[in-house]
This record gives structure tokens, sequence and C-alpha cells, in this order.
């Protein structure tokens, strides 16, 4: 493996929107000073969380500090996955941020060191500069000679113009399936590389902006490009170091990162890609850009796992590690022992604590308006009110789910808002964690297997069994 490869892959790939937890959330809603605003890019409440989050995010984009670990700590329901996925938003695409559930670890066919090994290094991103040829131009016309023969290979001529210059060229097999593949005609702004033939649409030139009477939202106008037609330009792409190891440690190349297979990787070949990082580094030709990685439920780790966080941590190349958990003074995994949060002491001194506290009803009030603006459902006011009570008394995540349910019972009534009545409804229909327990509590002795005392526990339920 004298060369470390990388293969930079564009996948355009239709989007499926759906609506999730937290799909309303679009940054920490901070503002240039850090501080937080009252309601901001989806974000409610939880000031001094964001703020911490914020001054961590600033860390991040300087760069300069690494193996720096975060710990959100709070009641559930209080936001700790809202802010790192704010984190994640405000970070941009071209930073890493690498997600994961302690106890994905624990499923996964391979060791536990490995999955942490291969997860810090997902959140590690290389942007590599490179220079390219490339003929960017608006497309005058686009000409194909389809022979009645179907067994000769088509040709064709394309025609290309900048504000001083017009070129054509001729066309092989390929470059016109591209073409069409791309749905390229005339007017497009258009960029070939020279290299590999790759054809990226830029958008419609504004000279044919009134060529049709209508035109879809994702219809992008772009001025026709200036100078010659051939130019020389840099292009940067950015992949993690988990995506080179994954290259270089597979005979299918790149093709393994969407077979999923990725497997074991061979700390050689680590090293040797850590080298060659280290070489592009000195050269000018890359640069590191460490990223995030998220750790939900971290309690669930075991103290093997803790350990070797320990000493990750003290690596140069470690990414921030940002982890939620919402334990109290709990065991840790694989011991004994009991300490805070279900985190080893020594690890807990190399945290920066950030704690969530519980929303006030006035900010569920809030957080509930946006929940239903983002599942596109009319509620009255009155039904809000209410809606807000059942979230300051049972939970906010319950008070949320009650919302779509809501929605289609009054689309059952053919009624134009949610009202009072469906809210009541719905909260009839889906207990919550509370009234669940006490009907529990009740009819304990029904329930096999009880351990509550006054049940019939154990013992009493394996002799009716018997019985």
């Amino acid at each position: 493996m004298a060369d470390v490869r990388v293969q930079a892959e564009v996948r355009d790939l239709t989007r499926i929107e759906r609506i999730g937890a937290h799909s309303h959330i679009r940054g920490l809603g901070l503002d240039d000073a850090l501080e937080a605003r009252k309601v901001s890019q989806g974000m409610v409440g939880q000031n001094r969380a964001r703020k911490a989050a914020g001054v961590i995010l600033q860390m991040i984009k300087e760069g300069k500090i690494a193996g720096r670990a975060v710990l959100l700590a709070g009641q559930p329901g209080t936001g700790k996955t809202a802010i790192a996925m704010g984190m994640a938003k405000a970070l941009g695409e071209e930073t890493p941020f690498a997600m994961m559930a302690s106890s994905e670890i624990f499923s996964l066919e391979m060791s536990k060191t490995e999955a942490l090994t291969q997860a810090f290094r997902k959140a590690i991103g290389v942007r590599i500069k490179e220079e390219t040829e490339i003929i960017e131009g608006e497309v005058v016309e686009v000409e194909i000679d389809r022979p009645e023969a179907g067994n000769v290979a088509k040709s064709g001529k394309l025609t290309l113009k900048t504000t001083e210059m017009e070129t054509i060229y001729d066309l092989g097999q390929k470059m016109i399936e591209s073409l069409q593949k791309e749905k390229v005609t005339a007017g497009d702004i258009v960029t070939i590389d020279k290299a590999s033939g790759r054809i990226a649409k830029l958008g419609r030139s504004f000279a044919r902006s009134r060529d049709y009477d209508a035109m879809g939202p994702q219809t992008k106008f772009v001025q026709c490009p200036e100078g010659e037609l051939q130019k020389r330009k840099e292009v940067v792409h950015v992949v993690t170091l988990h995506e080179i190891d994954v290259i270089n440690s597979r005979t299918q190349g790149f093709l393994a990162l969407f077979s999923g297979d990725t497997g074991e990787i061979r700390p050689e070949v680590r090293e040797q890609i850590d080298t060659k990082v280290a070489e592009w580094r000195e050269e000018g030709k890359a640069e590191i850009v460490p990223g995030v990685l998220f750790i939900d439920e971290v309690h669930m780790l075991d103290i093997e796992c803790f350990s070797f966080l320990n000493r990750a941590l003290e690596n140069d190349m470690a990414p921030i590690l940002v982890v939620a958990t919402n334990r109290g003074i709990t065991k840790i995994r694989g011991t004994q022992y009991r300490s805070p949060h279900g985190i080893p002491i020594d690890l807990l001194d190399r945290l920066l604590i950030i704690s969530t506290e519980p929303y006030s009803e006035k900010e569920i009030r809030m957080i509930l308006d946006i929940r239903c603006e983002e599942e596109d459902v009319e509620m009255t006011e009155d039904a809000k009110e209410l809606l807000t009570k059942i979230g300051h008394e049972t939970s906010l995540r319950y008070a949320i789910q009650l919302i779509t349910a809501a929605a289609i019972v009054c689309q059952r009534r053919k009624g134009a808002e949610v009202d009072i009545e469906d809210i009541g409804k719905v909260y009839s229909i889906f207990v919550d964690v509370k009234r669940s327990t006490q009907f529990l509590i009740e009819y304990q002795e029904q329930y096999m297997f009880n351990e509550l005392p006054g049940g019939l526990g154990d013992a009493a339920a394996a002799e009716q069994m018997e019985a």
C-alpha cells in the first residue's frame, strides 16, 4: 500500500423529508455575542446550556484544541439531544459530526474498542485540495446523431460559450450518455471535468429566464461564465479518516462504504494512512478538520469503554467528544461501584459538564407552537393551552406525541382546527407514564411476575401456572 487512495463520490439522491423528533432544529439560536435568543432556530429555553454549547462550538470551529470532552447531563426530556443536533446544524456540512448510541457498540460484530475507534475516525475530516482542469460555459446547442442501425455508436456536437468566446466540441458515446443523464439542455450552465468527464449542472442562464412561463422551486439561475472556456480550478474534497481507512483496507475500495460491511481495520493500515495524511499536511495538500463525536446514553458504556475513551482523548487526532446522559448516581456498568451519571470519576474529571433544566410552562407552550408548525397542524388557542398543561403535568414528549394523533382525530370528524375535544379524546386513548404506573399498582395482582410488595411475586405466580 504505497499510495493512500481517496475516492470522492458525488451522489445525487432524492431527499425524503420526514418529520422527526428534532427536525425543527436549525441551530443553537445564538447571536454574535454567543447569547441565547429567547426563541430562535427551533430552540427554546435552556439559555445557559445553549450558551455553553456555543462556546464549545467556537472551539471546534477554530480547530486548535483536540481531545476535549463535554457532558450534557439532565433529566429526560430537557433537550440534551436537541442541543447536540443544534451543534451539528450550526457546524455545517463540512465539519464531520458522527452520532451514535452507546448500546450500538455491544450489537456490532467487532470488538468494543474497534467500534469506538471507527466512531472517533468518522468524526475527523481531511480537507484535500487538488487542482483540476475543467470546461465551464453556457450550453448553446446540443446535437446528437441517432443512427438508424442500433449497433452503431451515437455521435454529436456540443456548443458551449462564455461572455468572450464560443466553441464546438465533438461528443462520444459516454459523454452523450452523461448529458442525457443530467438532462442538459440549451441554456444550462455546466462544468465538465476534463480528467473524469463528469458533468455537473450549475443552473440555468439568466438570459434564458423567460423561456418558460413557470419554473420549479429547485431551478437556480446563474450568470454566464466569463473568460475562457477551459480553466484550472481548485477542487476541495472533505472525507473522513474512517472513509480513507475503509477504501484502503478493502479490495472493493470505496464500494465497501455503501455495503456497510467495513469489519475490523488493521492498525497497520491506520498507521500508514496517518503517516500519509501528515505528509499531505506538510506539503499543504490537506488539512485536518476536527469534528464532533456525539455518544447518547453514555451510561450504557462499560468500564472497558470508559478506559479506552480516557486514552483516546489524549491523542492529537482526537475529535471533540460530546456525551449525554439522564442518569443520576448509579452503578458503572461492569463494576459494583456507584458514580455520578454512571461515569468513572477519572473520566468525569476530563469532562466539561453542561446541565439542562426542566422546561417552564411558558417554554413548553413555545415548543408546542413550533412543533404544530413543523407538523403542519392547525390548533386552536384553547387546545394549545390544554396541551401545554398536559405537557407540564406529565412530560413534554408525551404532549408532542399527542399533536399528530389529535390532528388525525380532527380529520375524522372533518374539523378545520384541532380543538379541546380532540385533545381530550387522544388523552383518554393514550395514557402517559404516571397513569400507566397507577393502573399497574391498582391491578398488580392480575399481572405475571409482579415484584411489588403485596403482589403475588414470582413464586406465587409460578404456583398458579403449575396449577
